[in-house]
């Protein structure tokens, strides 16, 4: 089986810091090669892979300014399509744009949906409903004008994310800063409940950030540790006594919430979107309304078991698991096909 797996170019695959589709796609495309499955990883030309890269962007959008975006991402997209007949399948973490090509050529077409910017794209996806095969990252980010293949969670390399049975004194927020995301709400369950807070993540938004963030900003009781790389992101994650999820919107996956899981830290996290799907509510953390209900959590931590957080982690979202549900959904579209 030959697999073209178009990753986005706003960050390397895998990202350096930040960049959740690009982990995603990475992670797929490796735990592909394991398989012994040839991959090919169409992605920016700093990209690391075992398979073959191929790329026309050589350095990340986010990182290069001087690049117009719907340019770039024009040229990577067209760079596959115009090489779809090498492949016999291609994986799709590249939103909506490359469906537009899938009625120009016969090579099937698998698209990840992680999740919908806004409903303004439905009309791409609504068009080539009955000939696309959609995977949904969770049921609950499933839209009902759609038909989808199969729900696939994302899954990690557990190597990647060693687990850590003694935590430190801190609760950790991780992820972009963003009004969405609740940066400003995890604060204030810190404070309330006497805690330091640990924050790292992508500055989204620069103004929310000096306006609800960066005031408390002190170095003690909430601390900014900047958009973290993979050896920070573990420490952070793995000594935390627990990860603070309030999100503010119907989130389709939370990575950082599985990522906190493997390493054996609880979340709490607003009961939203895919949460109640990611976490078991009294086992691996809790699910909660509000910030009152995630101050109460808090206190609850004493009766979560680190090592039950690791094991649901690895049991549900494994690397070998979500491989293993592709390579079956790849094998479905084929069979179509004949």
């Amino acid at each position: 089986m030959r697999v073209a797996v178009l990753s986005p170019i706003t960050w390397r695959t895998p990202p350096t810091k930040y960049g959740p589709w690009e982990q995603v796609a990475s992670t797929i495309a490796e735990g592909l090669a394991d398989r012994g499955i040839d991959i090919t990883l169409f992605a920016t030309g700093d990209s690391i892979t075992q398979g073959k890269l191929e790329s026309v962007c050589k350095t990340p959008l986010g990182e290069d300014k001087s690049k117009n975006p719907k340019v770039w991402e024009c040229l990577h997209i067209s760079y596959l399509m115009e090489k779809a007949n090498e492949f016999d399948i291609i994986h799709n973490h590249f939103d909506f744009l490359p469906l537009t090509y899938s009625g120009l050529i016969s090579t099937p077409m698998i698209t990840t949906i992680h999740g919908f910017s806004s409903h303004q794209i439905l009309p791409v996806y609504k068009k080539y409903n009955k000939t696309a095969a959609y995977v949904s990252i969770s049921d609950s980010d499933r839209h009902d004008d759609l038909t989808y293949l199969s729900t696939i969670y994302h899954g990690l390399n557990p190597e990647d994310f060693p687990f850590v049975k003694d935590k430190e004194g801190y609760l950790l927020y991780f992820g972009r800063i963003h009004p969405d995301k609740g940066t400003h709400l995890a604060i204030e369950i810190a404070l309330k409940s006497s805690l330091p807070l640990k924050i790292a993540g992508l500055i989204q938004d620069e103004a929310y950030f000096n306006s609800h963030v960066k005031p408390y900003i002190d170095g003690e009781k909430v601390i900014y540790a900047g958009n973290a790389n993979p050896v920070i992101r573990n420490k952070l994650l793995g000594s935390a006594r627990a990860l603070l999820h309030p999100i503010g919107f119907e989130e389709p996956f939370g990575l950082s919430v599985i990522e906190a899981m493997m390493t054996g830290t609880p979340v709490i996290a607003f009961k939203r979107g895919s949460m109640p799907e990611l976490i078991v509510d009294g086992k691996t953390g809790y699910l909660v309304p509000d910030v009152p209900g995630a101050v109460s959590a808090v206190k609850k931590l004493g009766s979560i078991s680190t090592q039950c957080c690791h094991d649901h982690a690895v049991r549900h979202f494994s690397q070998i698991r979500m491989i293993d549900e592709y390579i079956a959904a790849y094998k479905k579209v084929l069979a179509k096909k004949k």
